[in-house]
């Protein structure tokens, strides 16, 4: 009954969170309310949870803490949840939200100083369709080092300078969108999902890299190809095309080796964080801090040498503030929901059950991304990284385990696949993604135009790069 109880309250508030435009309800507030209530139920109803869901935890806690074993049992479980489970669950998370405000910091400052420019203005073409695959490609590889939302933004304000009619910047848009999705999907610091498998450990820079770099390309490419067969002639630009902000003080006052600087040590910072994570085996939100703090020491060495007004001047202690903290706090609540869910042993029978019912990694990740276009793949990645914990290979090969249980090892089959799927599936809905949430709004793209037009062509890519994931292992493991 509590279980059905707290599946209730999570779909409930999965619809509010996806309704959030019709509503008029943030999603960052329901998500915060989502995940306390649901952490609410599961501390009345943990001693009766306990037992079947984290039994081993539980008797490691006691043994660890003999003064709570002689306490009443009752009291024991409210220990336990409230002294074990909830701090295991915040630090999780905060690792996972101290890179992404490390990451978010780092990029906003590149665009602040005018960085991105050096990238959106070398693009001369005026054909559509090398436009379009120009377009794709430049998504494509920045989204694998910077995040899936500020590639978009960018790509979407370089279009807007150079595509005049609305139904082709549609267009343009949901290739960005495409290409934003799977080019994150294929480096463990491109996508929100990527990141939060390579944070927890399952996934590795080094063998996640060659596997899904292919098939990512693919889901790209094919999309893209297609779409260029419906473009034809040259682009119709605005009337007065703006290669910078012209009222912009701090961009006019910055000579071009300062902006060149800011932008090449800002992508040599994001790109060193799993170098960082190999040399001293700190956590990745270790190396964004590092990359943040040396950012920091150098617009301050910059802004002393330079000349121009205090008020003008953007120090990264300002920067911290234009950060979007809504989408932290979002990110804060689901990933307490999805834990309170985990805790419960929700996720352990739902994933019990897809292995008897399905009982295939291919399909089972196949579906986790098909429902990622509805529903927010950073939950459904979560939930999965709750339902399957990492195993540990040595010890099933020394057992003659399952081989099933090797799919769930580091950098197993299942992780990887799940990684390429969350990422890439978003992309069949127009909603299914951060990306595409925010080219709907800064573009006002029809959801109804792009489930007509996208959908299927984004579905096509989806599928051929699954084909070619799977036919790698087939013929090289």
């Amino acid at each position: 009954m509590i279980l059905a109880a707290m599946i209730a309250v999570f779909l409930i508030g999965y619809l509010l969170i996806a309704l959030e435009h019709p509503l008029k309800l943030n999603k960052s507030g329901t998500a915060l309310f989502l995940g306390t209530v649901l952490w609410i139920i599961y501390t009345y109803a943990a001693p009766g949870l306990i037992p079947v869901a984290s039994p081993e935890e539980f008797t490691h806690y006691l043994e660890s803490f003999p003064a709570v074993a002689s306490l009443p049992y009752t009291e024991q479980a409210l220990r336990f949840v409230v002294e074990y489970q909830v701090l295991e669950s915040i630090g999780g998370i905060a690792e996972t939200l101290i890179f992404l405000i490390g990451a978010m910091i780092i990029v906003e400052l590149i665009d602040a100083h005018g960085g991105f420019l050096f990238i959106t203005n070398r693009i001369t073409t005026r054909k559509k369709r090398q436009l379009l695959l120009l377009i794709a490609f430049l998504t494509f590889f920045m989204s694998a080092v910077l995040d899936n939302l500020t590639t978009s933004i960018v790509m979407i304000m370089l279009i807007g300078k150079l595509v005049g009619n609305y139904k082709e910047r549609w267009v343009f848009g949901s290739i960005v969108i495409i290409a934003a999705n799977s080019g994150g999907a294929w480096s463990p610091i491109g996508d929100i999902t990527t990141i939060m498998l390579w944070v927890k450990g399952n996934i590795s820079t080094a063998a996640t890299i060659p596997h899904l770099f292919l098939p990512s390309l693919v889901s790209m490419l094919v999309p893209v190809l297609i779409a260029r067969r419906f473009l034809h002639g040259d682009i119709k630009t605005p009337n007065s095309i703006l290669r910078e902000d012209e009222d912009n003080e701090l961009l006019k006052e910055l000579k071009t080796k300062e902006k060149r600087s800011i932008l090449m040590l800002g992508i040599g910072c994001l790109v060193f964080v799993p170098v960082f994570k190999t040399i001293t085996h700190l956590p990745p939100f270790m190396g964004i801090l590092f990359g943040v703090g040396i950012l920091w020491f150098y617009t301050e060495i910059m802004y002393r040498r330079n000349f121009v007004s205090e008020d003008v001047k953007l120090r990264l202690s300002k920067i911290v503030h234009r950060i979007d903290g809504s989408t932290i706090l979002f990110f804060l609540g689901i990933l307490l929901a999805v834990d309170a869910l985990r805790c419960s042993g929700i996720l352990t029978l739902f994933s019990v059950w897809l292995d008897e019912a399905v009982g295939n990694v291919y399909v089972v990740d196949l579906i986790i991304g098909a429902f990622s276009a509805v529903i927010d793949n950073v939950p459904l990645v979560a939930g999965a990284i709750g339902m399957y914990p990492v195993t540990d290979g040595s010890l099933i090969a020394a057992s003659a385990g399952n081989a099933y249980l090797l799919n769930f090892v580091q950098d197993g089959v299942f992780w990887q696949f799940l990684a390429y799927c969350a990422g890439v599936g978003g992309s069949m809905l127009i909603i299914g993604s951060a990306a595409g949430v925010v080219v709907m709004g800064l573009e006002r793209i029809d959801f109804i135009w792009y489930l007509k037009r996208i959908s299927w062509l984004a579905m096509l890519g989806y599928l051929a790069g699954a084909g070619i994931y799977i036919l790698q292992n087939w013929l090289f493991l």
